[in-house]
């Protein structure tokens, strides 16, 4: 079983401007609502301990791996809950640059598992509203700088 969430929103910066705030992990806590904090390193195979926590729902830590991160385009992990298998989740912030120096962001995540039907309803509202919640708190300040 999978499940699949997807949330995207039009910031008035440029993709390097908002890579440079994707990938300072230790500011997370001064601006993300959703990602409490990340520590690691933003690079492929490097790991990290990301927090999570959307308004209203409970806290979680994993400590994925990253997949890909290529520089004003994509950061992607891949991240489990317990064992492989039981409930995987591989999250991609990604960037499209826009006209006028603009970029569109898109916040994904694939889950699958055999949790994934027991946990559906939840990630389908408290986990979509970490991710919107973490989109608007990331244009914020990348436009506001």
């Amino acid at each position: 079983m999978s499940f699949e969430l997807l949330t995207e929103i039009d910031i008035d910066a440029a993709p390097e401007r908002v890579w440079s705030i994707l990938t300072d992990l230790p500011s997370y806590p001064d601006w993300n609502p959703f990602m409490r904090s990340i520590e690691g390193e933003a690079r492929p195979q490097g790991k990290l301990k990301v927090r999570i926590q959307p308004s209203g729902g409970r806290a979680m830590t994993f400590k994925p791996t990253v997949l890909a991160a290529e520089p004003a385009r994509e950061l992607r992990w891949l991240g489990h809950l317990g064992f492989p298998g039981i409930f995987d989740g591989e999250h991609r912030l990604a960037l499209e640059p826009l006209p006028e120096g603009r970029t569109r962001f898109r916040q994904e995540e694939r889950f699958t598992g055999i949790l994934v039907p027991l946990l559906r309803k939840s990630l389908d509202k408290d986990t979509r509203r970490g991710f919107e919640e973490m989109n608007l708190a990331l244009k914020a300040r990348a436009e506001n700088p």
